[in-house]
């Protein structure tokens, strides 16, 4: 919420608005006073790695009530505050929206109370409101992600790793209850991103006889090997008959049913809490700037809005369809229709949800090998458990190749089972073994060992090395007729440069681990004043790290090789820093990410000797710690789901191409790069991706991520052009509409 606060305060005050910030709520709008004091851009300063509110929130009865809302308009009204922006849950939206109805009939009663004059009716007759979700349950329909619920997520994930040792040690069973009364969008995701055994949310109640099923299931995996079991309840988790499962009944029966030492952990309040996750951070600065925009257009006839995050995308909502929606979920659970609840819930819960199905049900034809190629990412691990595992419940043979393609040419594969992929989604690194070699001067060995192990299709996951791979065995086709198989790339880099993609696995993981690294280096900073930090990312010639590491980490100014800059530029940059330091805000952070002639030791030496006298300047080169441990929520989840989504389209091209008893696919769909698209994940041809990549600095020619630059900039108090005609357009919810949409016809 506070990185929200900063951006609608910072853009605010960029546009030429006076902001004020209403503390504690409602309850701060009614009581008034210095609750509702004006927002100055150093207010803002330190904000983004707090977690919480600094501005407060309570639960307000007052505003519940006509007199209570007649203060409100009054205490507004008496500072000439006509735009509002709301961050909070479906309550505190649809309080907002009634507010914005009422407005013009307060005014009213205002002035016939003597409360204000005339003019003061005139000056301030329209209310405009623009709502941000802040709710970790990720509860509100219309939007992919709520603002702190991947934070929630990171909790949770640290938890379950850490329950995960001392499980295995003991050969323990443990039931963790996550938050989540009435969606299961915690459970669900925290399931997926730790392997859980099983999963219990309100949307999808389990069938009928799930004590038994769920018993054979937990020994089955014991059978198997494993030496633990995770079972993830949500609070709110009914049966079929509405009746409650609770976490203690969950562990009483696997305890009288199975034997197994069980136990019980249920983390509470520890999700709300902690530092704000760089997902989190980036999704809140880019919702705020948005608010701004929103309040800016707006309109006597613009509906209130919320805005929302689908796919990579700001877009805005009509305020009460998204409400009505969420209260449509809740009314399809009371009225048992769970498939609709889930529909409603929207496309990523649903994904989610397949996902989960698809990894939990076992059902041989095809083998298939899977593989990483290039540089480790948080991640990979995650996608090649999936991948496993939906291939053998697809019925398939799978085969693990250690090393990339120069394990491939030296014949290191072997089948891998179920069991050997248990507990990897919580691994860093790569398990199989990663290397940048390309396949192109060893193709005859490589097409040997395709022959000898029967190899009908093959699974890569891996960056820019994987994408030029794949490439080459395309374009090899016409040579090795072992090449004429489907096969398909997981894009899997840090960097996040590989074409056909908006996203790659581990650059949420590597970003976390920057932005982490940062709040260190700015925390010793507070204590020193007028210091600048030089920090080097990596990433190539990619600036992606950098310019989002940089806008999560609040700096003050990210070089890029995309964006050309010369001493011109660095010169303005010093004496924006040197103005700085005048402020209450006297600490400074650049990230530099690639110039061959501007390099990071030239930066930290032009800083140090033009801010002589002003400010003392350090440099930090983060390295491979970028790479980040444990994989981040986020990676895990997408790992997972893309993974089976590849599983799933291997599966339907080789039956597609089994033909005269064998496989046979040389069309250029058969060689497919999986990327996500703004909103959709799309399999997209290599042979089509050649023309949209700069091969010679290894990064797509389009990046949508540049468009975030002059946002970074702007939250940095630099003059710049925020082009409006890029930001989000009101949309309308395109699900089902309820038949009685009298809620609509008022907007």
């Amino acid at each position: 919420m506070n990185a929200a606060v900063r951006a609608v305060v910072r853009m605010g005050i960029y546009v030429g608005a006076k902001v004020y910030f209403i503390h504690e709520g409602y309850q701060g709008m009614v009581d008034g006073g210095d609750n509702i004091k004006e927002a100055k851009w150093e207010s803002v300063s330190s904000m983004l790695q707090v977690g919480g509110t600094v501005i407060g929130s309570a639960r307000c009865k007052d505003f519940r009530t006509h007199e209570g809302r007649l203060k409100a308009a009054h205490n507004l009204v008496q500072r000439d505050i006509t735009n509002l922006c709301v961050i909070g849950g479906d309550g505190s939206l649809t309080g907002a929206n009634l507010f914005r109805e009422e407005w013009s009939s307060l005014l009213e009663e205002l002035l016939q109370q003597g409360l204000i004059d005339e003019e003061a009716t005139q000056r301030n007759s329209e209310l405009h409101i623009v709502g941000m979700v802040g709710s970790i349950d990720n509860d509100f329909c219309g939007t992919d992600m709520t603002i702190g619920t991947d934070s929630a997520l990171h909790r949770i994930i640290e938890v379950v790793d850490a329950i995960m040792t001392t499980a295995q040690s003991h050969q323990r069973t443990f039931v963790l209850e996550v938050m989540g009364r009435h969606c299961g969008y915690l459970a669900l995701v925290s399931a997926l991103a730790c392997g859980a055994d099983w999963v219990f949310i309100p949307e999808m109640p389990p069938e009928d006889g799930w004590e038994d099923n769920m018993c054979q299931k937990l020994s089955e995996i014991r059978s198997r090997g494993s030496r633990l079991n995770i079972i993830i309840v949500a609070e709110g988790a009914t049966d079929r008959q509405g009746q409650h499962i609770t976490s203690d009944f969950v562990k009483d029966l696997v305890v009288r049913r199975l034997g197994f030492d069980t136990r019980v952990t249920i983390l509470g309040h520890v999700q709300r809490g902690g530092t704000p996750s760089a997902f989190d951070r980036i999704l809140a600065s880019r919702m705020g700037v948005e608010a701004v925009l929103a309040l800016l257009e707006a309109s006597a006839n613009t509906p209130a809005c919320v805005v929302s995050l689908v796919g990579n995308q700001a877009v805005r909502l009509p305020l009460m369809e998204c409400v009505q929606m969420t209260q449509e979920v809740q009314k399809a659970m009371d009225e048992k229709k769970f498939d609709e609840a889930v529909r409603l819930r929207g496309r990523s819960f649903e994904n989610n949800l397949s996902t989960y199905r698809l990894l939990s049900f076992r059902k041989s034809s095809f083998n298939v090998a899977v593989m990483n190629v290039g540089a480790p990412a948080a991640g990979m691990n995650a996608a090649v458990r999936s991948a496993v595992r939906v291939g053998i419940t697809e019925g398939h043979k799978m085969f693990a190749v250690n090393d990339g393609f120069e394990g491939f040419y030296k014949g290191q594969i072997k089948e891998i089972k179920w069991g050997d992929v248990g507990g990897w989604t919580g691994q860093g690194g790569s398990l199989l073994g990663t290397k940048r070699t390309l396949p192109g001067k060893h193709l005859d060995k490589i097409a040997e060992q395709m022959r000898i192990h029967n190899i009908n299709a093959l699974l890569v996951v891996g960056g820019f090395e994987a994408f030029e791979s794949i490439l080459q065995l395309y374009v090899a086709r016409a040579d090795y007729e072992e090449f004429c198989i489907p096969m398909c790339i997981l894009p899997a880099t840090i960097s996040n440069n590989v074409p056909g993609t908006d996203l790659s696995l581990g650059a949420d993981t590597s970003l976390n681990a920057i932005v982490e690294t940062c709040d260190r280096i700015k925390q010793s900073a507070s204590g020193t004043k007028r210091r600048v930090f030089i920090i080097e990312t990596m990433g190539g010639y990619c600036g992606y790290l950098a310019t989002v590491g940089g806008l999560a980490a609040g700096a003050d100014t990210v070089y890029i090789y995309e964006e050309p800059f010369d001493i011109r530029d660095l010169q303005a940059n010093v004496e924006h820093l040197t103005e700085k330091m005048k402020t209450s805000i006297q600490r400074g952070t650049g990230a530099q990410n690639c110039n061959e002639n501007f390099t990071t030791d030239f930066i930290y030496q032009l800083y140090s000797e033009e801010g002589r006298g002003v400010f003392d300047c350090r440099k930090n080169i983060l390295g491979h710690m970028q790479q980040g441990g444990a994989p981040s929520p986020f990676d895990r989840n997408f790992g997972t789901k893309i993974a089976a989504k590849a599983m799933q389209w291997i599966t339907r091209t080789l039956k597609e191409s089994y033909k005269g008893g064998r496989v046979f696919a040389n069309s250029e769909e058969t060689a497919c790069l999986l990327g996500m698209r703004r909103r959709t994940l799309v399999f997209q041809p290599v042979a089509q991706l050649r023309d949209e990549t700069d091969f010679v600095h290894r990064i797509p020619k389009e990046q949508w991520w540049l468009k975030l630059r002059p946002l970074m900039k702007i939250l940095a108090k630099y003059k710049t052009s925020y082009d409006v005609s890029d930001s989000g357009q009101l949309e309308h919810v395109t699900r089902v509409r309820p038949k009685d949409s009298n809620t609509s016809t008022a907007i």
